[in-house]
This record gives C-alpha cells, sequence and structure tokens, in this order.
C-alpha cells in the first residue's frame, strides 16, 4: 500500500504543482504586508493560512496517490451530502458580510458552498461522459442544468450571488466543450437574458443592483458605492513597473483599499509589486492551466477528462471575475482569487482540486 502511494507520488505533475506553491507563497506574502498595519487580527489572518496551507497540501497529496475513479462511484452520496449541508446552513449558518452561508466553529469559518464546488464537478464529468456522444438531445441539457440549478438555488437563498455565478459558468463551460449545437446556445442565451430581467426587478437585493450600477458607472459615486472599486483602480494604478515594495502601499496600509486580504488582494499585489507582480502572478496562472490542459489531454478515460476540465473552468472563472472586479470591468461579487486571497475553506478546496488534478495525472495515458 505504501509503495504504491511512494509510486503515484513520484508521478505527480510537479511543474502543476510548484506553481501552485509559489501562487500561494505570493498570496501569503501580500496577506503578510497588509497585515503589518492592520492590527493583531489582521496578523492572525496570516497565521491561519499557514494552518490552513498546512491542512491543504496534505490534502492534496492524500487525493493525489488515490484512485479518482472512486469519485464516480460516491457521487451520488456526495451530491446527497452536499445538498443536505447546503440546506442546513440557511437555518444554522452564521452571516458574514450578509450572506448566511458559514458554519463557525472554533472561531474558524467553514462555507458548504465551496465544498459544493467540488461535487458539482464531480457530477458533471460523471454525467457528460456517460453521455458524451448524447448532447445534441436537450434533454441532457436540461438534466444537466437541473443539477447545478439544485446547488445555485440553495446559494441564491444565502443570498451568494458570486458563487451561484461561478456553479452556471462551469456547468456552461463543460458544456461548451461537449460541442452543442448553436441552436441551444441561442435558447439558452434567450433563456438567461429573460431569467436576467426577472431576476433584477423581482429577486435581487438592493445592494446587488447597487453592485452591478457600480460596475457599469464606477466613478458615479467614488464615495460611496463605487468606493471599494475606485480605491482598487488608484492601487492598481499607483504600482507601476516594480511596486512600492511590500508593506510599502499606501492604498494598502492605510487601508484606503477594503477587503484587502480576500477580494482586493490582487490589487495589493499589483501596488506593492508593481507591473512585475502582476505579470509573475499571471504567468504562473499560465502555467498551471497549461498544465491542467495537457492532464485533461492525457486523461485515460473520459471522467478524468470533464473532471480536470472542470477544475481549469472553476480556476478561470475565479481569476477572469476577482482581476475584473478588481480593475472595475466587472460587478464586486466577493469572488476571491485562488492560491491567493485568504480564506480557510478556499483555499483547502483548491489544494484539494488540484488533488484530483494531480490524480489524473498519476494515471495518465502514456
Amino acid at each position: 500500500m505504501w509503495r504504491n502511494a511512494l509510486d503515484n507520488f513520484r508521478k505527480f505533475d510537479w511543474i502543476l504543482l510548484v506553481a501552485v506553491f509559489l501562487l500561494f507563497c505570493l498570496g501569503l506574502a501580500a496577506i503578510y504586508s497588509v497585515g503589518l498595519s492592520q492590527g493583531d487580527d489582521a496578523v492572525d489572518n496570516f497565521k491561519k493560512q499557514v494552518i490552513f496551507s498546512v491542512i491543504g497540501f496534505c490534502c492534496l497529496f492524500a487525493v493525489g496517490v488515490s484512485n479518482y475513479s472512486g469519485l464516480r462511484v460516491y457521487s451520488r452520496t456526495f451530491y446527497a451530502l452536499s445538498l443536505f449541508v447546503l440546506v442546513l446552513v440557511l437555518f444554522l449558518g452564521s452571516s458574514i458580510r450578509g450572506t448566511t452561508g458559514w458554519f463557525l466553529i472554533g472561531g474558524l469559518g467553514i462555507q458548504p458552498a465551496e465544498l459544493a464546488k467540488i461535487v458539482l464537478i464531480i457530477l458533471l464529468a460523471k454525467f457528460f461522459s456517460n453521455r458524451l456522444q448524447q448532447f445534441r438531445a436537450a434533454k441532457h441539457i436540461i438534466v444537466s442544468l437541473g443539477i447545478t440549478l439544485s446547488f445555485v438555488i440553495l446559494i441564491l437563498l444565502q443570498p451568494d450571488f458570486g458563487s451561484a455565478l461561478i456553479f452556471l459558468g462551469v456547468w456552461f463551460i463543460l458544456l461548451l466543450i461537449t460541442g452543442i449545437p448553436k441552436k441551444y446556445l441561442i435558447i439558452l442565451a434567450v433563456v438567461f437574458v429573460i431569467v436576467s430581467l426577472i431576476a433584477w426587478n423581482f429577486l435581487f437585493l438592493d445592494y446587488q443592483r447597487e453592485r452591478i450600477k457600480v460596475f457599469l458607472q464606477p466613478t458615479a459615486d467614488p464615495l460611496g458605492s463605487g468606493y471599494n472599486v475606485t480605491q482598487s483602480i488608484i492601487a492598481i494604478g499607483s504600482g507601476n513597473w516594480w511596486g512600492r515594495g511590500l508593506g510599502f502601499g499606501s492604498q494598502s496600509q492605510l487601508r484606503f483599499v477594503p477587503e484587502s486580504q480576500t477580494d482586493f488582494l490582487f490589487a495589493v499585489i499589483a501596488e506593492e509589486l508593481g507591473l512585475f507582480g502582476v505579470s509573475l502572478t499571471l504567468f504562473l496562472w499560465i502555467i498551471i492551466f497549461y498544465r491542467l490542459i495537457a492532464i485533461a489531454k492525457s486523461a485515460s478515460d473520459d471522467f478524468g477528462l470533464f473532471l480536470v476540465l472542470g477544475i481549469a473552468s472553476l480556476f478561470f472563472l475565479h481569476l477572469f471575475i476577482n482581476i475584473g472586479m478588481n480593475m472595475g470591468i466587472m460587478p464586486v461579487t466577493g469572488i476571491s482569487l485562488p492560491f491567493l486571497s485568504y480564506g480557510g475553506s478556499f483555499l483547502i478546496i483548491c489544494l484539494i482540486l488540484v488533488g484530483i488534478a494531480e490524480s489524473v495525472a498519476v494515471r495518465r495515458q502514456g
């Protein structure tokens, strides 16, 4: 058993693993930098992030040496448990920044929606791999959407619009990969517009509408609803080529940039490390996506293929939305930057996802 685990460990995609680790170290440095000027609580976040990373990397290695095919076998059990926990958090969860989506245990917050992201990827990978040649039938598109919506509806009830958007985005990207007919894409686009109009008028809360208005015109209220985005753009623009240096960013150190250890950590990196830090961040992400696509192409079965593509889709959506909202080209939705932003649940989940990709890599063809 141990010898087999060691053999699998040696077959890891080490380029992917090193890129993830370097990205985590970059985020840890930025979190520590922000903590220097924001009191004991912010410094404690750095210590917690280190602890979370130890747990996360242990999970990564444990999942990586295991056989990912077991995820297919227990997918229904994972689905039922995930839905149960998402319902439970609506009644017993704690509210943080207006979202009732957290279980607070011993001072640590656990967010079930993050765990549900793994479950969704497993379910969609199983569903799509079993019906890869049948997606010209509308019923399969509807069923896969129904699986996704079962998560989305419960998450919108928290309410967590950002996570719901990620779930729908992962489903849509995987659907595109199956090569569905264009007529279905047109129908989905029309349905999306209709649902968006209904949601705007009847479902969105006032602060969610305000965030979208700020996205469309961020300079309309720079000291009010547009304050977060305005300060983030200023921080990014002041970084220049090499930045002001870790711990010396005026916007981040003087607390002008809100949520600087979580949602707007990219602005901190841009201000304190400049274009060099931004380029390094994007370069490491390019390596990660390149390795994930390479693993997906060489996967030994379609289930492994869709697992890794689902993981890549999730990371891409988080990266695109987070950087976009930092630069004012996407609405502020509370989406964190994988491996970089502070957050225990999210960091551990991201590392587990890398572990699943490594498990596929260990058993790939050739």
